[in-house]
């Protein structure tokens, strides 16, 4: 069982910037990928960003390369989301997902609550 906190949310103008943190707990030690993902209204959840949780690779959506960056800590644990050049396309609800997948995509088995980012023009 793997427990997932996101925090870092909030209302933004387009250009600034966020750093999202989600603090993990539990057997972390059985994910193979920690993940990103996110959901706006209307639309389905998309894939944002992973990161290898034993390694160094990382994977990103087209959309938010150049300008989002994931990043880990193995020993507390937690992974983060620097956000810089936002956009109000990128507002929606940001979830920490958490999985023993092979595959960066998924399907992950465990998700945080949420926390809203709202980029406005």
């Amino acid at each position: 069982q793997v427990q997932l906190v996101e925090s870092g949310g909030g209302l933004v103008q387009a250009g600034g910037s966020l750093r999202l943190s989600c603090a993990a707990s539990g057997r972390t030690f059985s994910s193979y990928f920690m993940a990103w993902f996110r959901q706006a209204p209307g639309k389905e959840r998309e894939f944002v960003a992973a990161h290898r949780w034993i390694g160094v690779s990382t994977y990103y959506a087209d959309s938010v390369k150049g300008r989002f960056t994931i990043s880990k800590d193995n020993t507390k644990p937690a992974l983060y989301l620097q956000m810089n050049s936002l956009k109000p396309e990128d507002t929606a609800v940001y979830y920490c997902a958490a999985g023993s997948t092979n595959y960066y995509l998924g399907p992950y088995d465990y998700w945080g609550q949420g926390t809203q980012v709202t980029v406005s023009s």
